[in-house]
């Protein structure tokens, strides 16, 4: 069976679809200015109270990239009280990234008694296992003059470090009952999904894998 990608030229996008997903990009990841000026070029209305959602989770987000994980912690208790009480994932690595700020400011012995006060704990939960293994990668950053020198480099990186506040951003945004991801994340996981679907049929059916730069060109 041939793909006949012409058949999906039928189906109409509005100008209104097109800018509630844009809009949906822009409020997941706190660009206030850009969605103001957005909003005041296309008309859309945006409930009051968004705006304030996204200077608050903006103020966490940031302080998260900027190392004072600490107040960024503060700053999500208040916003959502139950959130890292309940998701044992995120607020290891949280604490673990203040651990690797006390590391990377070189004082030894706060970073020890830090370790055995608030990830020694997660050596007890449920999945101990699985945080036994990242104890023993963060504590490991310890035996280095130069942490970033060591094989877990990545937990002093800026890609680790946005990582850990894009899931702060994303778990804070599902607290609330709103969407984890913006449309536009929806659209291209969609997108990935079916294409690599298409390519798992390759030569069942008479059907071509192509990449995703082929099939917007088409």
């Amino acid at each position: 069976m041939e793909l006949d990608l012409k058949q999906y030229e039928e189906f109409a996008v509005s100008d209104n679809d097109t800018h509630n997903v844009v809009l949906s990009y822009l409020v997941h990841n706190c660009f206030k200015e850009t969605v103001e000026s957005f909003i005041s070029c296309t008309g859309i209305s945006l409930p009051a109270d968004y705006l304030e959602d996204i200077d608050r989770r903006k103020r966490i987000i940031e302080f998260v990239l900027s190392g004072n994980v600490l107040k960024a912690i503060e700053l999500t208790q208040q916003l959502a009280p139950d959130l890292l009480e309940k998701n044992d994932d995120l607020r290891f690595d949280l604490l673990g990234l203040h651990f690797v700020e006390l590391i990377c400011s070189r004082p030894s012995c706060e970073a020890v008694e830090f370790a055995k006060k608030q990830l020694r704990p997660f050596s007890e939960v449920t999945e101990a296992q699985k945080y036994m293994a990242r104890i023993e990668d963060h504590m490991a950053l310890l035996a280095y003059d130069e942490p970033e020198k060591s094989p877990m480099f990545h937990l002093l990186s800026p890609v680790y470090r946005q990582d850990v506040a894009d899931k702060l951003n994303r778990a804070i945004l599902a607290h609330a009952n709103k969407p984890s991801y913006s449309s536009l994340e929806r659209v291209i996981q969609q997108t990935t999904a079916v294409r690599q679907l298409l390519n798992q049929e390759s030569g069942k059916d008479g059907f071509s894998p192509f990449s995703l730069k082929e099939f917007i060109e088409r």
